[in-house]
């Protein structure tokens, strides 16, 4: 037997625990209901204002199997973030190491609104790449790398995160399905934006599509 709920609260849920990592609580059982409570208190506001993006309702049960996916995506993008600030720390403490800056678009295999946002945002946090736009032709992002000499290396975390994040959402591909091929755009030569007035406003646009669909 299913049981749903809001998916919204669901999201309010994860943003708070999501908090405790971003945040990096103490490891009491004070420390971590404090800042889970917190997270609590910023996501869920949050989460509600951007409902929408969701589905209207979430199947419990399911959510229940997603769990673990959860946390190895967190774990992942927790591990990348103290990869990419030693990196980071290194090359503004030894300036004379080299630095390319790269444009690279990366197709994803996740379709979802939610998906290419989580992917698109994980990617603007790890210090050292930003998510420039999503074109929503390729549904691809087009990622600014401080240094894009080494592209695989730039794209693996980004494959990972995306594995867990095709079981997590429910999307269309399994992991197992080869990821397209990405391009790199030589620095001088950027291409030009998709959504120059605002990257993800066509991903909430999506979302709402979705919905109606529904």
């Amino acid at each position: 037997m299913s049981i749903t709920t809001r998916r919204w609260l669901v999201a309010g849920v994860l943003f708070g625990i999501l908090w405790m990592f971003v945040r990096g609580a103490a490891l009491t059982p004070r420390g971590l209901a404090g800042s889970f409570l917190f997270g609590l208190a910023v996501g869920m506001p949050v989460a509600y204002v951007f409902r929408r993006l969701y589905e209207e309702e979430v199947d419990l049960a399911r959510t229940v199997t997603i769990v673990p996916y959860v946390l190895f995506y967190i774990l992942a993008f927790s591990k990348e973030i103290v990869v990419a600030n030693v990196d980071v720390a290194y090359r503004t403490l030894v300036p004379w190491s080299a630095i390319e800056p790269q444009v690279i678009l990366i197709p994803l295999r996740v379709e979802t609104a939610l998906g290419v946002t989580t992917i698109a945002n994980s990617i603007t946090l790890t210090p050292g790449t930003v998510t420039m736009d999503h074109d929503p032709d390729e549904n691809a992002l087009y990622v600014h790398v401080i240094d894009g000499r080494d592209v695989d290396a730039v794209v693996e975390p980004i494959r990972d995160w995306e594995d867990y994040a095709l079981r997590i959402f429910d999307e269309p591909l399994a992991p197992g399905d080869e990821a397209p091929e990405i391009r790199v755009h030589p620095p001088d030569y950027p291409p030009e934006p998709k959504n120059a007035a605002d990257p993800m406003e066509h991903l909430a646009n999506r979302g709402e599509e979705e919905a109606t669909d529904e």
